[in-house]
């Protein structure tokens, strides 16, 4: 089963670092609003987590400190419904929990790998086009690195009770929740089955679990 296409995955990976903290987040001296800040914010304190520890040699940590930072700022639940899409809609309430739980732990999974894979590259943040009041908004950014072309990388995000979170990463408009979407939707097309996804999910988030935990390289699904 694949869970990610190329393109997935090397836009994940950005998303990575950017959310990791591995990068500096400003290029120049910016005033950024609420959801901009949501996404320096969280990069700092991964940063300073990180000082403490060398994150390379303990992997599982490294996992424990992306869901303690990087889950309170992620809208995973709205994620996984707009990536099951019209099987959101027939999937019993245990199937949604469990395909909730699972796809939450893959972006976990997925986020961990960034800790390998540190590139010296700048966010430049865009300007936010939004009224003052909006509870949706798209946070635009540029990912640069000396000698390539910029890469945009646009946030959607929503407030709720008055915190912001990602829901959805578009890689020079391509949006993860829909590459997602497609993927998903074509295996459960191919396998006739939600829960048949939802156990090979399980399964190679619980194998990559074992060999992080063995000491192994953690890598996401593929």
């Amino acid at each position: 089963m694949t869970y990610q296409r190329s393109s997935t995955g090397n836009a994940l990976r950005i998303l990575c670092w950017i959310f990791l903290g591995l990068l500096p987040v400003l290029t120049r001296a910016e005033v950024l609003l609420l959801p901009q800040q949501v996404i320096q914010e969280t990069s700092d304190a991964v940063k300073q987590a990180l000082k403490e520890y060398d994150y390379k040699l303990d992997i599982p940590k490294a996992t424990r400190i992306v869901k303690e930072i990087l889950e309170p700022h992620v809208d995973a639940d709205r994620a996984a419904m707009l990536i099951l899409g019209k099987h959101w809609r027939t999937a019993t309430p245990q199937q949604r929990e469990r395909f909730k739980d699972e796809f939450r732990t893959l972006l976990i999974r997925t986020y961990a790998t960034a800790f390998n894979e540190y590139k010296d590259w700048n966010i430049r943040y865009l300007p936010l086009q939004a009224p003052a009041a909006e509870k949706k908004v798209m946070v635009r950014t540029e990912i640069l690195q000396p000698g390539a072309k910029p890469v945009a990388v646009d946030y959607r995000m929503i407030e709720e009770k008055g915190t912001w979170k990602v829901y959805d990463v578009l890689i020079e408009g391509i949006s993860l929740v829909q590459n997602y979407r497609t993927t998903f939707s074509e295996d459960i097309a191919r396998t006739g089955s939600l829960d048949s996804v939802i156990n090979e999910l399980a399964k190679r988030n619980a194998e990559g679990s074992k060999a992080s935990n063995n000491g192994a390289s953690l890598a996401p699904a593929t």
